[in-house]
């Protein structure tokens, strides 16, 4: 069986993925037709989020390194003679949870024209050298603007700079937990967080979720048996589910975090793109919650640009020491970008810009699935989608694939084994809607075959 590796030198973790593959086939170590391990199998083992060995799966695919068989798993292709050409791309890729990129926004001229005015301005020199781990003061201030529209103490000297929202969660996870401690979080909930929690040793409990989000009484039941350190929590738009929590039921969280001593932290990277305000954790508990906001989400995933608000300054200082001993600082002239942009209202532009491209996303995909059981914010652009009966969403998962389309089953995102038959569909990365909506009718053809798939699936 193929020990799983990466190449460092590889600009994108998944491609390393990918390289590491091809040139284990090129040199032998795999075989033509030898089974290759399962892609969770290969996540645990490379420390990468399963969405990551997807989309190296996809790509691999692409070059013709490797073949899916339905039921069967994965294998080196049979033909070597066609490894390493280039075959045509699935269909679509519905796995990576992106932004879909406005018609109106050119980011190619716009990051352009941006760095130029950055590194030719007065603060130019300064963008070219090593900057204080919590960020320079000009661009805390800016996070500080674009932050407080959605939250009132947003203030630059408690916010502290990452480069991008991971990095921040690893740093959070290694600041507040020690090897042990409990870590609480959504029995589905987001990969990273669980591999940020690993790395650090912690023990992630599951807490129940209903079509609110969280549920407080199964959070105070664990906070009654021994409290976590800290609470880990995606309050607008949740990856996987879609909820957003409503203000009454992050109160009564709120509540049971008070009494129980617990921190928070705040992942809120789809809020933005929200139309309607919900309060969030870091006005209604300031003193425990970390708030984390990252631009990827809701302007573009190539400008690794994320802020946290501490809930103090003291706390916000205890970060940047943190992230000084693992990422040393944010990329200087990214966050000078995005500094730029803030002021200029670039970012309120594209914001706007993806939320409209959104809706009319969530729109088509709300006309394929009629008739069908799913979760979304016509805001967003993820969406759950339940599983007629007959299904299973790891079966569902790879009969999609097999016809061209990529997509995440509960199991990626489950802290114990899911009875949720449901997948995360992320609507964002398909070029146009023509493509999406040739995607979604795979899909939802697929749905109605459950009677035949029922008789073969064992």
């Amino acid at each position: 069986m193929w020990k799983p590796r990466t190449i460092a030198e590889a600009p994108l973790k998944y491609l390393g993925i990918v390289e590491g593959l091809e040139e284990d086939i090129r040199r032998g170590i795999l075989s033509p037709g030898e089974r290759l391990p399962a892609q969770r199998a290969i996540a645990e083992a490379l420390e990468v989020d399963l969405t990551t060995v997807t989309r190296a799966f996809n790509e691999a695919r692409r070059r013709g390194l490797i073949a899916a068989q339905v039921g069967r798993g994965t294998f080196v292709r049979e033909d070597p003679d066609h490894a390493g050409t280039t075959l045509p791309p699935p269909l679509l890729d519905l796995s990576m949870n992106i932004p879909p990129q406005p018609l109106s926004v050119d980011f190619r001229k716009l990051f352009s024209q941006t760095m130029n005015a950055v590194l030719s301005g007065p603060r130019g020199g300064l963008s070219l050298h090593y900057q204080d781990s919590a960020g320079a003061p000009a661009d805390r201030q800016a996070a500080a603007q674009w932050l407080s529209s959605r939250i009132s103490g947003a203030e630059a000297d408690r916010i502290t700079i990452a480069a991008g929202a991971q990095s921040a969660l690893f740093a959070l996870c290694k600041l507040l937990l020690s090897p042990g401690d409990s870590l609480a979080a959504g029995a589905l909930t987001y990969p990273g967080l669980l591999a940020a929690g690993a790395q650090c040793g912690a023990v992630v409990e599951p807490i129940g979720m209903d079509r609110d989000g969280l549920m407080p009484d199964d959070l105070d039941r664990l906070c009654r048996r021994s409290p976590p350190k800290a609470l880990y929590v995606v309050p607008t738009i949740d990856n996987p589910t879609a909820v957003t929590m409503p203000e009454t039921r992050r109160q009564q969280i709120v509540q049971i975090a008070r009494r129980y001593g617990v921190q928070i932290i705040e992942d809120d990277p789809y809020a933005p793109l929200k139309t309607d305000h919900v309060t969030a954790f870091a006005d209604l508990a300031p003193e425990l919650t970390w708030h984390l906001a990252t631009l990827s989400k809701c302007v573009t995933p190539a400008l690794r640009v994320a802020y946290v608000i501490a809930p103090n300054t003291a706390d916000a200082m205890r970060l940047a020491s943190m992230l000084r001993a693992t990422i040393l600082m944010a990329p200087p002239v990214l966050t000078a970008v995005a500094s730029r942009w803030i002021r200029d209202g670039v970012v309120g532009d594209i914001t706007q810009a993806i939320r409209t491209e959104n809706r009319i996303r969530q729109e088509l995909a709300a006309q394929v699935f009629s008739g069908h059981r799913f979760t979304a914010d016509p805001d967003g652009h993820h969406l759950w989608l339940s599983l007629p009966d007959g299904w299973q969403a790891g079966d569902f998962a790879k009969h999609a694939e097999a016809a061209g389309v990529s997509i995440v089953p509960a199991s990626a995102f489950a802290l114990t084994a899911s009875s949720a038959q449901a997948v995360r569909l992320s609507l964002g990365i398909a070029p146009d809607k023509a493509v999406l909506e040739e995607g979604l009718l795979q899909l939802a053809g697929l749905m109605e075959q459950t009677a035949v798939m029922t008789r073969t699936i064992v």
